[in-house]
């Protein structure tokens, strides 16, 4: 059997225990903790040490700023995604959607396959380029959730600058950023991982071993699937995943990239799942329309929460699949092909709705007829 096809097994078996344990372990704070226990401890290890194994150049600052730039162009697309599936963009399951379609969470997502299937170098690249990720969803998105809410002439200006401060403190110390400043800067002196006292490199390896069955764990015990609107959210990220390939095999052809581990990473890194930091600011703005009690409501919270339970397992399912197919998606033709069929999947929902609508109102024309 295939080195990578056996991985693709190993991974998955990894997310059905996953969901078996969900009988034993909660969904709440249980299932939380484990989260926080891969973004504080094992993802931050395994970044530092993939930085520290690599040779840093002026390059790697490219990455943060063509993330930022998919991040933008993602978000300016998301309406016309929603106009597709038949959503408003303007109602409040709009702007939810319009939040978290554009923002990425790589850290739950892909880190971990990237780094099984693309080595350390590529984990270093897909977490620099993080970074602009990251501003984007704490800082931009914040500002565009502020924006929305914010319809009157009680704007608070001080209170924006203070939550402004806090978003920069939880930028700042968020202990990935915070292992990623640390690597570069020993980098940048020539300090590399051979070169750190040994029960440190020590300590770090053995909490990088545990990222990948952690992630893969917490993915099954996190998948959550409601039966209202998932149609209608599938065709959604569906599409979401379709624009993504077409915006990367632009990118490949316009830039003539040839080498396959980084049109891989690139995919990889681009299908990445919603990320949580969104559905924060929406939380945040929810809550405090609750206290106000507000009649219309900014946000629809849970169609946001519905978005972020379905966009992990569609993500996760199609990187593995590319990661483990090789080089197949190193080819552009390859890559439209993938987006023709994500394309196709995604529109049949929409198409269904729109020939039921119209038999329908056959139906009640030919009903009227009768009547007179």
């Amino acid at each position: 059997m295939d080195g990578a096809v056996e991985k693709s097994i190993s991974f998955i078996l990894f997310i059905i225990i996953g969901i078996i344990l969900k009988k034993k372990i909660s969904v709440g704070d249980e299932t939380n903790g484990l989260k926080k226990i891969i973004l504080t401890l094992a993802l931050p290890a395994t970044i530092f040490i993939a930085l520290l194994k690599v040779k840093i150049d002026g390059n790697l600052v490219l990455f943060p700023l063509l993330a930022l730039a998919f991040n933008v162009i993602l978000f300016a697309v998301t309406p016309l995604l929603l106009k597709i599936i038949g959503v408003d963009p303007n109602s409040d399951k709009g702007r939810s959607a319009k939040l978290l379609i554009p923002s990425l969470a790589p850290g739950l997502s892909c880190f971990a396959f990237i780094l099984e299937f693309l080595g350390d170098g590529y984990l270093a690249k897909a977490a620099m380029a993080d970074l602009g990720n990251k501003f984007f969803v704490l800082f931009l998105l914040y500002l565009v959730a502020l924006k929305w809410h914010y319809n009157n002439a009680d704007f608070e200006a001080n209170s924006l600058k203070t939550k402004l401060k806090g978003l920069l403190k939880a930028l700042l110390y968020e202990p990935v950023n915070i292992f990623i400043i640390v690597a570069l800067v020993l980098v940048s002196f020539g300090i590399t991982l051979d070169k750190i006292p040994n029960f440190l490199s020590m300590t770090l390896s053995r909490l990088s071993f545990i990222m990948t069955p952690l992630v893969l764990l917490f993915i099954g015990l996190a998948v959550k699937i409601k039966k209202q609107q998932f149609f209608q959210l599938f065709s959604l990220l569906l599409l979401r995943a379709s624009f993504t390939l077409l915006l990367i095999a632009a990118v490949i052809s316009f830039a003539d990239l040839t080498v396959t581990k980084d049109i891989l990473v690139m995919i990889a890194f681009g299908l990445s799942s919603a990320s949580f930091w969104p559905f924060a600011h929406i939380s945040a703005i929810h809550l405090k329309e609750t206290k106000e009690k507000t009649v219309k409501r900014t946000f629809d919270i849970n169609f946001a929460l519905s978005i972020l339970a379905l966009s992990l397992p569609i993500s996760v399912l199609l990187i593995l699949g590319i990661l483990t197919a090789g080089d197949t998606f190193a080819k552009t033709s390859n890559i439209f092909i993938l987006c023709g069929i994500l394309f196709f999947i995604g529109v049949l929902y929409p198409i269904y709705l729109k020939i039921n609508k119209k038999v329908s109102l056959k139906k009640s024309e030919i009903q009227l007829s009768v009547d007179k």
